[in-house]
């Protein structure tokens, strides 16, 4: 799979006030998409970042290389940006180490929405924390209806009426983006998609922040931007409709399930099954994470000491189908 992100971070500005953490916004993003979890190779990434005059970025550089990205053909190619932002009537501009004291003479968004739209690229992702970038791919007329084509997603820190925070020494929005990438917006077989990336951020902001977040999409399906370690084996996970053959089963349970007795020394509990004990334990893993529920019973060792039976939650039943058409 051919996928290649362009990672960019403007601390220094030569004309406007200068930013302290976007760099290193722009170094944790770039470490993390290079890699997979596991330490194989991921995105192709090339960072271009600006932190004095020396490696100062100019509208052209930032241009050139955005249009570089979105060039040739290929799977996936992703931009984030981190830097100063601007919006006016004119429209939205992300902004380079020259830009004037208006900020209306940096890059257009409009531009950048020509070159994803336009990209023979399957999917372009485009990721801004910089103030005003809700108004990313917006009509030029209505700017409250958005025009994108299809394969492209973008997600940005603020609306087009925000500023996007700091704090800590790096961007909100960007903190979030982070542990999302690490894993905490990943599904149960550890992939990390735009979507789950957005409900991360969303909901970890509230809905009484001062910043909202703004995702965009025209996909037929989401795509993976990063494998982390799942928080289940995929082996067991595929055994669910192994489990539970159909929808609303419930799975029985009796005390030779559970490996511990507590202490007790009662007779009439029979010992542990050493075959049943390997699917309790498969069961309990499930319930960790949300997929099984006991039934009249507060927890899974009541359950089967009761002789109870479990069943799958919603989340359950998805991922129970799921493993039925051989999709886990």
């Amino acid at each position: 799979m051919t996928k290649k992100a362009l990672v960019v971070g403007v601390n220094y500005y030569s004309k406007v006030s200068p930013l302290y953490g976007c760099v290193n916004d722009a170094s944790r993003v770039g470490a993390l998409l290079e890699f997979h979890a596991d330490g194989s190779r991921n995105f192709e990434v090339k960072q271009i970042c600006s932190t004095d005059t020396n490696n100062a970025i100019s509208k052209k550089q930032l241009k050139d290389n955005i249009a570089q990205l979105f060039s040739d053909t290929g799977d996936i190619a992703l931009l984030y940006f981190a830097g100063h932002g601007h919006f006016d009537v004119t429209g939205g501009y992300i902004c380079s180490s020259d830009v004037d004291s208006e900020g209306n003479d940096g890059v257009s968004l409009a531009e950048i929405m020509v070159l994803a739209n336009k990209s023979k690229i399957a999917n372009k992702v485009i990721i801004l924390d910089s103030c005003h970038g809700g108004i990313a791919g917006a009509s030029a007329l209505n700017d409250s209806i958005a025009e994108i084509n299809d394969g492209v997603t973008i997600l940005t820190a603020s609306t087009k009426d925000q500023y996007a925070l700091e704090s800590g020494g790096g961007g909100v929005f960007t903190n979030l983006l982070v542990n999302a990438l690490t894993g905490a917006a990943a599904n149960l077989v550890g992939d990390v998609s735009p979507g789950s990336i957005y409900a991360h951020i969303d909901q970890s902001l509230g809905a009484w922040s001062e910043q909202r977040p703004v995702f965009k999409t025209n996909v037929k399906r989401f795509i993976s931007l990063r494998k982390v370690q799942p928080p289940l084996l995929t082996t067991e996970l595929r055994r669910i409709n192994e489990f539970f053959p159909s929808p609303g089963y419930h799975f029985p349970l009796d005390p030779t399930y559970e490996p511990a007795r507590n202490g007790s020394d009662d007779m009439s509990i029979p010992s542990p099954d050493p075959l049943k004990t390997p699917i309790f334990k498969i069961l309990q893993n499930f319930n960790r994470v949300g997929l099984v529920v006991p039934l009249e019973a507060e927890h899974m060792y009541y359950a089967a000491m009761g002789s109870k039976s479990v069943k799958l939650t919603a989340l359950g039943e998805h991922y129970r189908s799921l493993a039925a058409l051989g999709r886990i």
